[in-house]
This record gives structure tokens, C-alpha cells and sequence, in this order.
């Protein structure tokens, strides 16, 4: 007896057909994205590209600052609270600076992790960078450096010392872009919107900013943040004695800026120069990788409270606390520092 023979139904042709293409399909689809994946591992950004990159967004973002500062349209608003118990503000001029910054950097470098204080789900501008490298940048680095694109995390602050400029105390905002290899400050951009200033460093390349002259050690004097002068003084005045001078400041780049020779336009922060910066508590990444970078280009340190390196990949906060010096001992700083239990967050 012959063997029955086996038909399909049009349906069950139908059925089949779709099922093959569905396989076909996904197969395909797994093996583009592999591509996909491969090339973005493979892929290289020049540091010197993005150097000019940083100033260009830094500076795109302080426009956008001054501008909704100058015409007093501020739409202020509460995001949170900050460990100390201060409101957490954000203001159009956080939000239009992101804006600016971000897509910048993001439509330039699709593939680069950038990380950004603020958000906004509004539709994104489509403006890439023209690829200009200012003459200050050619001068000190004159050559590319290539380095794979996923060992890169780039941080930005639209708007760092938004307290203060809800306050219209203008001198202590900054735009700060920072870019970090394999979780080390690299590039450091801090931009100050009401001066036209940009300091710009390329750890072990240069720097625009120089270091002082000279610095105390004992006492130094030391720059902490506004929103916890008081907390933080006791823990000083047990380091370096009674007579330390503490000045109080906003803005995380504004401090690192006191720690080097003021910047041409910025005669109002001759009178905050400090020896040394020092925060106590959680603290973001975005507000100081920039800082770190700028520190560590002219052969200073920012380090946690017991001396250990920042790591500027992964999550986003720092809780160690910090030390920022400039032309001092640090570890010896350090040694002088009393113990400190960071708080959890």
C-alpha cells in the first residue's frame, strides 16, 4: 500500500508561510542587532573633538541661562529635597539649558551615555555640533586621541547653584560638562554664564586655568557649600583649629574655581579664593566630575573624605564626601581630617 500523502489546508499554507518569515525575521533582526552592537563597541570619539564638543555645549546651555535669568522667567518650581533638608529647585533656565546641552552632545554622538541633572520630555532640538575646534584647544592639543565610545560616560549640569540663581546671585552659576574614560575625569568644561568665562582642562594635555602661586596648609582656608556651612564647620575647625577661615559659597563649580587663579572676567570671586574645598555630604556626579577633572589637569587631587578615588561611571551620586586641592599636600590634609561616617542615601 502506497504511504498516505500529507496536505495542507490553504490555511494551514498560510499559517506555515508565517511562521517561516517570522523565524526568517527574527534571525535577521538578531543578527543586525549584534552588528549594531559590535560596531558600537568597536567605534572610536576623538577626546579632542569632544573637548570642543563640551565648551560648545557648555556655553549653548549659559545662554540659555543668562537669558531666562535677564528676562526674569524663572517658572520656579520643588523637585525634591537635598539631604540637608533644602528644597531641590529647578527652573526654566535648568530645563532650556538641558535642552541645549544635551541634544548637542547626544545628536553629535548617538551613542555616547550621557548623563544630565535634568530631564525634559518635550521634543528634542536637532542641532549637531559644526565640528569647530577653537584656536586655545589646537594650541594645547594639537593632535586627536581616539578612545572606544562605550569606555566613555559624559556628565553635564545645565545649571549648577539653581538656589543661588533664583536669588540672582549670578556669580556662583555655572554650566558644567564633564567626560570620563573608563570612570576618570578626562575632560573637564565649567562655563560661568554672566561672565562669557569658560575654564576648559584635558587631563594630561592642558588647561586654560592656572594654579596659584602659592597656598596655605596651616590653616588653609577652606570653601563648603551655603546649604551646610554649619554642619560642616565643626568637622574644619577639629582638622585645621579654630581660626580656620570658612567661607561659604553656592555652587560646586564655583568652589573648584576658587581653588586657581581667577578667570579674566570674574573679578568678583578674587575675594572667595580658597586652599582648599570640602563637602560632608551625598553629593552628585555631574556637579563635580568637571571640577575633578579641572583639579586633576593641574596636577591637584579631589579625593573622598578618606582619600579614595571617585569613580565617575555607574551610578550617579557620590556619598563619600570630597577634598579638592590645588598645590597642597593632600594626603597629609587628609592625615588631619577626623573621622566622618558618611550618610546613606
Amino acid at each position: 500500500m502506497a504511504p498516505m500523502g500529507f496536505r495542507l489546508s490553504p490555511l494551514g499554507v498560510a499559517i506555515f508561510c508565517l511562521l517561516g518569515v517570522g523565524v526568517i525575521y527574527h534571525l535577521y533582526a538578531g543578527v543586525i542587532s549584534n552588528r549594531v552592537a559590535a560596531f558600537r563597541q568597536g567605534s572610536k570619539v576623538d577626546l579632542r573633538d569632544l573637548l570642543a564638543l563640551s565648551v560648545e555645549a557648555a556655553v549653548q546651555g549659559g545662554k540659555e541661562v543668562k537669558k531666562v535669568r535677564e528676562e526674569n522667567t524663572l517658572d520656579e518650581r520643588t523637585k525634591g529635597k537635598t539631604k540637608e533638608g533644602a528644597s531641590e529647585l529647578m527652573t526654566l533656565g535648568d530645563l532650556r539649558s538641558h535642552k541645549k546641552m544635551f541634544y548637542l552632545m547626544k545628536n553629535t554622538y548617538p551613542a555616547l551615555k550621557v548623563n544630565s541633572e535634568e530631564h525634559d520630555n518635550s521634543v528634542g532640538e536637532d542641532k549637531v555640533w559644526n565640528r569647530d575646534i577653537p584656536s586655545d584647544i589646537l594650541e594645547k592639543v594639537p593632535e586627536g586621541h581616539e578612545v572606544p565610545a562605550h569606555t566613555v560616560t559624559v556628565w553635564i549640569d545645565p545649571l549648577d547653584a539653581t538656589q543661588e540663581y533664583t536669588e540672582n546671585m549670578s556669580q556662583y552659576v555655572t554650566t558644567m560638562v564633564c567626560v570620563a574614560v573608563d570612570g576618570k575625569p578626562v575632560i573637564g568644561v565649567i562655563h560661568k554664564p554672566f561672565t562669557g568665562d569658560t575654564a576648559w582642562a584635558f587631563v594630561g594635555h592642558g588647561t586654560n586655568v592656572r594654579a596659584r602661586t602659592s597656598y596655605i596648609s596651616s590653616p588653609p582656608k577652606v570653601i563648603v557649600s551655603r546649604s551646610h556651612a554649619g554642619k560642616v564647620r565643626s568637622f574644619i575647625q577639629d582638622a585645621f583649629g579654630n581660626t580656620t577661615t570658612i567661607t561659604p559659597a553656592g555652587g560646586a563649580g564655583y568652589k573648584v574655581l576658587s581653588l586657581v587663579e581667577p578667570l579674566p572676567r570674574d573679578t568678583a570671586a578674587t575675594s572667595d579664593q580658597a586652599d582648599v574645598y570640602i563637602h560632608v555630604t551625598y553629593i552628585k556626579k555631574w556637579d563635580i566630575c568637571a571640577g575633578a577633572a579641572l583639579v586633576e589637569a593641574l596636577g591637584g587631587k579631589m579625593t573622598t573624605l578618606k582619600g579614595e578615588a571617585i569613580d565617575y561611571s555607574g551610578s550617579e551620586g557620590n556619598s563619600g564626601g570630597l577634598v579638592a586641592t590645588v598645590g597642597l599636600d593632600h594626603e597629609a590634609l587628609l592625615e588631619k581630617l577626623p573621622n566622618w561616617v558618611p550618610e546613606k542615601h
